[in-house]
């Protein structure tokens, strides 16, 4: 009976998924003795059960023609229907403080990992702050899973670069595995594999950030949102949290599971450990954290030094590490400013940081992680493609590269790699414009768009001096803003694969 249920379609089973999710925060608020919320996810878990068990009978027996066409299309699914089923017990947990389309937004918002700050944190329950971590954590593992399982096998989000195919179809590396199990096998297969893992990382964090100090629901909120790098939290950030400086770096230090799949995917590594000194995406990512944080810092040494005026160890050391902890958070896409960020900002003379953070989380983290924005592959790619025609430059006879992967991973790598960037840049003018239409200003705007696309929600707040507030705006533009939300977790690849005429017929 059970091996039947775990063959059910993929959109079903998340559904089905869903409704045991609302048992946690109906049990929290039922220990807390929030009567409110505890009537609102109990009731909604109860209901989505039954619905899970109605769809799950009316496709009982259903057999899927196009199985890898219809696990993209329940990834499509997955963030642009699903919010309105989950938005269902928010509405009676707010006690009417909350819109239902409100709701709606804010659950593409977490399950998207954006974690857009709409809420206010101080009038929300708390069994509201973990619904919404819960959710986000869990679209999160939802793109560890997919991604291996289905958007790599099409050679789609950041696996083109290196791959041996063109965007939409099979690439060699994932011929053998694509004949020895199909798309739904490969989901499950990776599912079992990777939730463990993904378990077992946030409940050591969880633990860790208890014993430094933090509360249980505050130290479960951050270690979800730091592994979905969602950046939800009920205190705004770790900078608001009793662990203090010991938080964030116990934080930092699991950030780095968004900056390469390397450091999951063992079977992927060759040499063992080795690999990941070797992996471009993880020394990319780990310079971009190192250099940045050291040139501001130097940027006021040098300008104290040649004023002759008094600095302060301690106080460098702060801001290096508010420029640390900040850089990792906002190229990872988490979102989070450190405690000493200001310290770092003082240190620097940076006052407007707003284009700094835009770029970090539009460079983004690692393929196949929960992290949004360009990727760090692709930005690698186009670097390598640059470096070799400025050696053609010097040396226009010389033949670079070692082999044929070499070769491709430059040329139409670097290719596939532009036009990624390309068309994330043509996202951006078209949201852009969209939002400016429905009466936003243009810096505001500008905020509100990239912030959706690189999937960096707390960057609406640190990226601008002006207070936005997200309840405030029109139903048109949240609409935009979901869409764009959307579109940043699936990429503007994954959505012209779905519109090519090829993949519909058959």
């Amino acid at each position: 009976m059970l091996s039947r249920i775990v063959e059910l379609p993929l959109f079903v089973l998340v559904i089905g998924g869903s409704g045991l999710a609302m048992a946690l925060p109906a049990v929290h608020a039922l220990v807390t003795d929030d009567g409110v919320s505890a009537r609102g996810f109990g009731y909604a878990a109860l209901l989505t059960l039954v619905l899970f068990a109605m769809v799950g009978l009316a496709t009982w027996n259903h057999k899927v023609r196009h199985p890898t066409r219809a696990n993209l299309l329940s990834i499509l699914a997955f963030y642009a229907a699903l919010p309105a089923l989950l938005a269902w017990p928010m509405t009676a947990a707010m006690d009417g403080l909350l819109s239902y389309g409100d709701a709606v937004f804010d659950m593409v918002s977490a399950i998207t990992t954006t974690g857009a700050p709409i809420l206010p944190l101080n009038a929300t329950p708390s069994s509201v702050h973990l619904w919404r971590a819960e959710v986000a954590w869990f679209g999160g593992f939802f793109v560890w899973v997919t991604a291996i399982a289905v958007l790599a096998p099409l050679n789609l989000g950041g696996f083109e670069v290196a791959g041996n195919a063109a965007p939409g179809r099979g690439a060699e590396s994932f011929t053998q595995i694509s004949r020895l199990a199909g798309p739904e096998q490969r989901v499950r297969r990776f599912a079992r594999m990777l939730f463990p893992i993904y378990t077992l990382l946030t409940v050591v964090l969880w633990l860790a950030l208890m014993i430094a100090g933090d509360p249980p629901l505050v130290a479960m909120t951050h270690a979800m949102s730091t592994l979905s790098t969602s950046g939800l939290s009920p205190l705004g950030g770790p900078s608001g949290a009793a662990s203090g400086l010991g938080g964030e770096a116990l934080i930092l230090l699991f950030l780095v599971f968004a900056l390469s799949r390397l450091t999951v995917a063992t079977e992927e590594r060759d040499d063992g450990l080795r690999s990941l000194l070797r992996d471009p995406e993880l020394r990319l990512g780990l310079l971009i954290v190192g250099t940045l944080p050291v040139l501001l810092f130097l940027r006021h040494w040098l300008a104290a030094f040649e004023a002759e005026e008094a600095v302060s160890l301690l106080d460098g050391l702060e801001g290096l590490w508010g420029g640390l902890f900040t850089t990792a958070s906002f190229l990872t896409t988490t979102g989070w400013e450190s405690g000493s960020w200001d310290a770092a900002l003082s240190w620097s003379g940076l006052r407007t940081p707003g284009l700094v953070l835009m770029g970090l989380a539009i460079f983004g983290g690692g393929v196949a992680t929960t992290a949004g924005g360009v990727k760090l592959l692709r930005v690698y790619a186009l670097y390598k493609h640059g470096l070799r025609e400025m050696e053609k430059l010097v040396q226009p006879s010389s033949i670079g590269g070692a082999g044929q992967a070499a070769r491709r991973f430059r040329r139409e790598g670097a290719y596939l790699a532009w036009i990624a960037f390309m068309l994330f840049a043509l996202s951006i003018a078209v949201v852009w414009l969209a939002l400016a239409f429905t009466g936003i200003g243009f810096e505001t705007a500008l905020v509100l768009t990239i912030a959706s696309l690189t999937t960096c929600g707390p960057l609406i707040e640190a990226a601008t001096t002006q207070t936005i507030t997200l309840l405030d705006l029109s139903p048109a533009a949240k609409t935009i803003m979901g869409a764009a939300m959307v579109l940043g977790r699936l990429e503007a690849l994954a959505v012209i694969a779905l519109l090519n005429p090829d993949f519909w017929r058959g």
